[in-house]
């Protein structure tokens, strides 16, 4: 039976304190190398992002993040935004010594890559967005968050409806017609503690407001916004109405991917970061 690669060898754990408990980060790659920061998905952790990992790791200091309430972090028992997302950030490259980043994430994550380049501009180098909204939630999004919430907030541990409800919102028609193991992924939802995630989906699905102003106030940082074509969470639309808010943002899109790309197609995603990237000057 063939052993599955360990993508993340080498890479170092660390809790940092912040404003939201402790933050539990992963570190590794080059050390001198422009530092990348990953963000990752509701219902995710830090390892969602190991091909991202793998890929960048030689020539970048990578930096993954297991967000709050996720993975190794503390548990997450209150309603929190966007802002103080932003501030958590700022105190982990605080505590890491890293002035500005580039910043990846995907859907909270990449909510959270449009909106920290305008709280903190001197701290972004770049920022990269994936299957990720500036707009409000949608009735239909509300009804059915809530309802996946109040019921995941009855819970001690993650129920079998969850991977369910993930597969769902995660695995669009070209993953369950030919990618197997990524819909076998989705089930590390069930790891999740899910009172945490019910806080996660109140504050960051159900309570998120809208932000295209905000963006609009973006200077002099270069931001990339990508869609899944097959997304049914944030369908292209609404992912390209969130870069058009973005002055002097590119925006691509995605066939054959739906709402985790990084994680679904991360030879594509990858590929368009290196592009991205390899445009940015060398200072930033």
């Amino acid at each position: 039976m063939p052993t599955t690669p360990n993508r993340l060898e080498g890479i170092a754990e660390r809790l940092i304190p912040t404003s939201l408990g402790l933050i539990n980060v992963r570190v590794g790659g080059r050390a001198d190398g422009r530092p990348m920061v990953f963000w990752p998905s509701l219902m995710m952790d830090g390892t969602m992002w190991e091909y991202q990992y793998e890929h960048f790791a030689p020539t970048h200091r990578v930096v993954l993040v297991d967000s709050p309430g996720h993975g190794k972090s503390d548990a997450l028992r209150k309603i929190i935004d966007l802002k103080d997302c932003s501030t958590v950030l700022v105190e982990i490259l605080d505590a890491l010594g890293i002035g500005k980043c580039v910043l990846v994430g995907n859907s909270w994550g990449g909510m959270l890559a449009g909106v920290f380049p305008a709280y903190h501009p001197e701290r972004s180098a770049a920022a990269v967005g994936i299957n990720c909204t500036a707009s409000l939630p949608t009735t239909f999004e509300s009804i059915w968050a809530t309802a996946l919430a109040a019921f995941l907030s009855l819970n001690s541990t993650m129920p079998a409806l969850a991977a369910k409800a993930a597969r769902r919102a995660f695995a669009g028609p070209s993953a369950e017609a030919s990618n197997p193991e990524f819909v076998e992924f989705t089930k590390v939802v069930l790891r999740d503690d899910p009172k945490s995630v019910a806080w996660a989906l109140r504050s960051i699905l159900i309570g998120r407001k809208d932000e295209h102003r905000r963006l609009n106030t973006i200077k002099g940082v270069p931001v990339l916004i990508i869609a899944g074509e097959e997304d049914s969470q944030f369908p292209v639309h609404v992912v390209r109405k969130m870069a058009d808010a973005i002055p002097d943002s590119a925006f691509r899109v995605l066939k054959h991917t739906a709402h985790l790309a990084a994680r679904e197609n991360p030879a594509s995603v990858n590929a368009e970061i290196d592009a991205f990237l390899a445009a940015l000057p060398t200072a930033a």
